[in-house]
C-alpha cells in the first residue's frame, strides 16, 4: 500500500471512530477558523469600525448567521483574533523570558522569535490594528493589554530586574521602563506599514543593533 493510500485509510478509520459528531465538530472548527482568517483580512483592509460582518461572511464562504453561532458580535470576533493569534505566543515568550540565562542571550532569542513568529506572520497585522484602532475603541486596547501586552511587559521586567541584580546592566532604567526593550518591534511594524516602500529596513538587524546598545556589542556566549 502506498503512503498516500495509507494516509487516506488512516483518515477514514479516524472518521469512523469519531462518528458523525466528530465530523460535525471538525467542520465547525474549520468554519470558525475560516471566519477568523476572513475577519482579520476584512479588519486589516477596512479597519474595525468600517468592517462589516456581511463582508466577513462573504470572505469566509459562510452565511452571516454562522458567525453568530461562534461569536457574540464584531468585538468578540476581534477579541478572539487577538487571543488565538497572540496569547499562545505570549506563553512561549514568558517561558523564554523567565529562563535563568544571561539577559543578553534571552534578548537575542526574543528578537529571533519576534522576527519569525510576529513580523514574518499575520500577527503583525493584529498588532498594527491595535495601534490604529485602539485609541478609538479603548475596550479593544484594554483587552489586548490584558491578554498580551501586560503579560509580556511583566515577563520582560522580571528578566531585566534579574539582569540588574546580577550586574548585567548598570542602570535600573530598563527595569522601570521595560517598554524600551520591546520598542523596536513596534517601530518595525509601524515603519514597514507606512514607509517601507521608501526606505526598507532589515528588522532583525535593527533589533540586534538595539540589543547592542542596551547590553554592549558582541553576541552572548
Amino acid at each position: 500500500m502506498t503512503a498516500s493510500r495509507q494516509k487516506a485509510q488512516l483518515a477514514k478509520t479516524a472518521r469512523k471512530k469519531a462518528g458523525p459528531g466528530g465530523g460535525r465538530a471538525e467542520k465547525s472548527a474549520a468554519r470558525r477558523d475560516a471566519i477568523l482568517a476572513a475577519a482579520l483580512d476584512e479588519f486589516a483592509a477596512q479597519g474595525f469600525a468600517a468592517a462589516r460582518l456581511d463582508d466577513v461572511a462573504r470572505r469566509a464562504g459562510v452565511a452571516k448567521g454562522t458567525i453568530y453561532l461562534h461569536f457574540r458580535d464584531k468585538e468578540a470576533l476581534f477579541q478572539e483574533i487577538i487571543r488565538s493569534a497572540l496569547s499562545p505566543l505570549v506563553g512561549t515568550l514568558e517561558s523564554v523570558l523567565r529562563g535563568d540565562l544571561p539577559a543578553r542571550l534571552v534578548a537575542e532569542q526574543v528578537v529571533d522569535i519576534f522576527v519569525r513568529e510576529v513580523f514574518g506572520t499575520r500577527r503583525k497585522d493584529v498588532i498594527r490594528l491595535i495601534i490604529t484602532e485602539g485609541p478609538r475603541f479603548p475596550s479593544l486596547a484594554e483587552f489586548y493589554y490584558r491578554e498580551v501586552l501586560g503579560r509580556a511587559i511583566a515577563a520582560v521586567r522580571g528578566l531585566l530586574r534579574r539582569a540588574f541584580e546580577r550586574g548585567e546592566i548598570r542602570s535600573d532604567a530598563l527595569v522601570r521602563f521595560p517598554q524600551l526593550l520591546v520598542a523596536p518591534g513596534i517601530v518595525a511594524i509601524v515603519w514597514t506599514g507606512l514607509f517601507d516602500r521608501f526606505e526598507p529596513i532589515d528588522v532583525q538587524a535593527m533589533m540586534r543593533a538595539h540589543v547592542d546598545l542596551l547590553f554592549g556589542e558582541g553576541r552572548a556566549a
